[in-house]
């Protein structure tokens, strides 16, 4: 933008406008009525009764009140810069504050003649006003209409002399309402009110009760109704009870707009609004030159920029609750903080939002009309750009270019987001076939498949003939097509390999009628080129998909390469959405639990990309998904917890200890959690108490909700194993593992304690823990003793996995991790009382390297036993990743470079145990 001039920075005076004038001209007498400053709630209502006290009726005092609101707002915005969002909330507080006032008299005039309106409990039959649009998301402009819905709670009759239905009744109540707001009078009116957003619009009656709006959600609804009642709200009465009674509105408002998958099939449904919006602009401006220059419904206009917002908002409400506002601002700052939209795209889009906003009011304070193009005079013109601190003059006009600027912007995000909602251009088949020329086929049409590779025409014909396939639509087997067509291009481009492919054929058969999922691939092109490169990496990752399609919207992430999971960060979003479910009053038990599962899901996928696409090493996969374990559980314990009836106090005293894989960091895809619960209160029912806990706790963790599975919990490693309690008092813990009593750890046990650790809890806890540990593997031992216990363990471990001959199994034979896993468990409870560094809980690759660092390794063993560890555990990861088995030929250990590991392993072995 060009340098604003001199002349730019000349003051624009509201007088310009005139309606500003004519205002002052006609109510000179009554403008002092008004405080200074920003008028609120108070300051209206008192306006209006000091007008009815000077004689006027309700109906004149509402429509001078809103005069002198308007001429206020007018000089604040243009003379003294008041931010957008206060010139809105004001509107909106007048809008609110006029229809109460309204609501109160109409009811009273309409209670005289027909009594009140009462259910069959006798009860009064509640009845709101429900702001649409901007009113709703307190965003209402200087010169708007107000989209109303009326709704009543309950059918009944009225109690007077005279009774008619609710129906009839609330019918009469709306026209007396329209009366008192949207009459023009010799003072105007209030508001222009549009009741077309209403069930069965225009042709509907003018109020609905719950039940009716409730049938014409589940039966007519349609898609782009789902975007106007995005931003409903109860917007009169606001008295409390009533508002305790509109939580019924609310709960079937919610269902109807939010859906709990990732909704992309409402794409075309806002594609159509758009063109049906821009079509209806083009004719206004047929002729009309001057109408071109919509701010809001022109290309790259306001319009535009809600629309992202509200379709990223329906796309993933129903997920993500915390994106769920009805501020356009406020939601592209959620968008943003989820991850859904780049940072700088967002403040770009807000930035230009408020300065759009500021020219529709600008444009409006003119002459007090319901309009958003651009005056055509110059005057007018260069009002506006002063008022924004802009030039406009003959030879240059930096409005116009500012607003070039933004609707540049807006439009190519809204044009990324939809795709332009255009048709596959000409000479495409739309099926992902760029020269075949003719219509789109669909997935079971016989031309179709002979046009594609023929192993991929094989696997898609294999249910593509199904009658489940037969029996879909037309445009859904077109849709199939085109994701299936898509597949063949990037295979004849070079782009992906046929067994990628056929993978992706094989995936889609399971959703064949999860049409969410098909039309995620289907709006999100390079989504499914992602894919495709995905599973022609590996695999395991069709495997993980087909367990949780819906995480495939993941690949539409930026973080999946850029970020690294963040275990604070995680909990904390979960929290965030946690509030979120409880501030639209949704934090029920089955949201929660199958919030933990999505939100795991998704963070395993995202790891699960990073490790295919060699973005991070084995370790740190096992970092990633032990941490992420970690975190779930904390969050799990936390919501679990503020459920328990027996809670006795605000957070348990309870820890996590973590065992094998997920305590030494090492955890894997899909493996299970090998895990012992412990507390440390003193409250006479603490047993009963945290054993009715971790019962629900486990059942949280495990349980198959319709997002899924968490994990598989293992708990035999408590102590007295599987015969022993599910939860052990920290102090009885530390008795069993030092041996006081009669009831004593075995030596596995401590075996197994050398990579245990606090992993989930109250973190004061930690400390004790960690402490019972280090002195468990500090107590003085028989090494010949020990030593004898710990290869017999590893012979009853080795006979209960025993591996055909000929064959190298890099975990269970002779020379594999296990060895090297048992020489180590015994070098720690041997050495470590004498060598605190064997104590830290660092993984078996660095303590290898610190037993060879105090010289209890020879030269050299330690140092190679390490490297071969990690190299034993990068084939076992590359095998599991591609459905592999974990076992060699031996004849072929050296061509797999797993011979050097096998004899470093075996030397380690040997310098242990000889």
């Amino acid at each position: 933008m060009t340098e604003a001039s001199p002349f730019a920075m000349l003051p624009a005076s509201a007088e310009h406008s005139r309606f500003v004038q004519r205002i002052r001209r006609r109510y000179a007498a009554e403008l002092p009525l008004l405080p200074a400053g920003l008028p609120g709630r108070s300051e209206i209502e008192a306006l209006v009764s000091t007008l009815q006290v000077g004689g006027r009726t309700l109906a004149s005092a509402l429509r001078v009140a809103r005069h002198l609101v308007l001429e206020r707002l007018a000089v604040l915005d243009i003379e003294q810069a008041a931010p957008v969002k206060d010139i809105t909330e004001v509107m909106t507080t007048l809008a609110e504050t006029t229809l109460c006032l309204a609501l109160e008299q109409a009811r009273r005039e309409q209670d005289a003649v027909n009594g009140v309106p009462r259910n069959g409990n006798g009860e009064r039959i509640e009845f709101w006003v429900v702001g649409m649009g901007k009113l709703g998301g307190r965003e209402l402009n200087v010169s708007s209409d107000i989209d109303l819905i009326y709704v009543y709670d309950d059918d009944g009759q009225t109690d007077g002399p005279a009774p008619i239905s609710a129906h009839e009744y609330f019918a009469l109540l709306a026209r007396k309402l329209y009366a008192l707001i949207g009459e023009v009078t010799e003072d105007g009116q209030v508001f222009r009110v549009d009741l077309a957003l209403r069930p069965n619009g225009n042709s509907g009656p003018p109020a609905v009760s719950l039940a009716m709006l409730e049938e014409y959600f589940l039966v007519q609804g349609r898609e782009w109704e789902r975007f106007a009642w995005l931003k409903s709200r109860v917007v009169a009465p606001l008295d409390a009870p009533a508002l305790q009674r509109a939580q019924y509105l609310r709960q079937l408002v919610t269902p109807f707009v939010y859906r709990r998958y990732l909704d992309y099939g409402v794409f075309e449904g806002l594609r159509q609004l758009h063109r049906k919006i821009r079509d209806e602009a083009s004719k206004r401006a047929a002729g009309r030159p001057e109408r071109a220059n919509d701010v809001k419904l022109s290309r790259g206009g306001i319009r535009e920029i809600e629309f992202i917002v509200q379709l990223l908002q329906v796309v993933r409400g129903g997920q993500f609750p915390e994106i769920r506002t009805r501020s356009t601002v406020k939601a592209l700052r959620s968008l943003a903080a989820r991850g859904l939209m780049k940072p700088a795209t967002a403040e770009g889009l807000a930035e230009g939002y408020r300065f759009l906003r500021q020219v529709e009011h600008r444009i409006q304070y003119l002459d007090d009309q319901q309009t958003h193009a651009l005056p055509g005079n110059d005057e007018d013109l260069g009002w506006i750009a002063r008022s924004l601190k802009l030039a406009c003059r003959a030879d240059t006009c930096e409005l116009l270019d500012r607003l070039c600027e933004v609707r540049e912007l807006v439009a190519t995000e809204f044009d990324a987001l939809l795709h332009d909602g255009q048709a596959p251009q000409a000479g495409s088949s739309g099926n992902g076939c760029k020269s075949c020329g003719g219509p789109p086929l669909p997935v079971d049409s016989e031309e179709f498949l002979e046009r594609l590779p023929a192993e991929l025409a094989e696997s898609v014909r294999r249910w593509a003939k199904q009658p489940r396939v037969q029996h879909l639509r037309e445009e859904s087997r077109l849709r199939l097509a085109k994701l299936v067509g898509r597949a063949a291009a990037a295979v004849k481009e070079g782009k992906s390999t046929l067994d990628a492919a056929i993978r992706f054929v094989d995936w889609i058969e399971p959703l064949l009628r999860r049409e969410s999922y098909l039309a995620l691939l289907v709006e999100r092109p390079a989504v499914q080129a992602r894919l495709l490169s995905l599973l022609g990496l590996a695999r395991w990752p069709m495997r993980y998909l087909m367990l949780h399609p819906g995480v495939i919207d993941e690949l539409a992430d930026n973080r999946l390469l850029n970020q690294r999971f963040d275990g604070a960060a995680f909990v904390a979003e979960l929290e965030e959405r946690h509030a979120a479910w409880a501030r639209h009053g949704e934090a029920d038990e089955e949201a929660l639990l199958d919030t933990l599962r999505r939100s795991h899901h998704a963070e395993v996928f995202r790891t699960l990309v990073r490790d295919v696409e060699s973005q991070i090493t084995v370790e740190e996969v096992a970092d990633e998904l032990s941490a992420l374990a970690d975190a779930t559980l904390q969050c799990a314990i936390n919501w679990s917890w503020a459920r328990l009836k027996q809670a006795h106090r605000p957070a348990p005293r309870l820890a996590v200890i973590a065992y094998g894989k997920l305590g030494g960091k090492e955890l894997g895809y899909g493996g299970d959690l090998d895990v012992v619960f412990l507390f440390d209160d003193d409250d006479e029912n603490a047993h009963e108490i945290y054993g009715a806990f971790v019962r629900k706790l486990i059942t949280w963790l495990t349980i198959r909700t319709s997002a899924g599975e968490l994990f598989d919990i293992d708990t035999a490693l408590r102590p007295n194993g599987n015969s022993g309690l599910l939860v052990t008092s920290v102090s009885s813990f530390e008795n069993y593992q030092q041996g006081r009593g009669g009831n004593t750890a075995w030596t596995w046990e401590h075996q197994a304690i050398t990579r245990a650790r606090f992993c989930a809890g109250d973190p004061a806890l930690a400390e004790r823990f960690e402490s019972v540990r280090r002195a468990v593997l500090t107590a003085p031992r028989d090494h010949a003793a020990l030593k004898s216990e710990v290869q017999a363990m590893r012979e009853k471990v080795r006979s209960a996995r025993p591996v055909r001959a000929g064959l190298f199994d890099v975990k269970h034979s002779p020379g594999g991790m296990m060895d090297a896993e048992f020489a180590l468990q015994y070098l720690v409870l041997a050495e470590a009382g004498q060598h605190a560094e064997l104590l830290d809980n660092k993984g078996a690759i660095a303590l290898l390297q610190r037993a060879e660092d105090a010289g209890l390794l020879p030269a050299g063993v330690g140092s190679a036993a390490a490297d071969a560890y990690r190299e034993l555990r990068r084939a076992q990861h590359k095998a599991r990743l591609d459905e592999q088995p974990t076992q060699v030929d031996e004849a072929a250990l050296a061509d797999k470079g797993l011979a050097a590991p096998r004899e470093a392993v075996l030397a380690l072995w040997r310098a242990v145990f000889g």
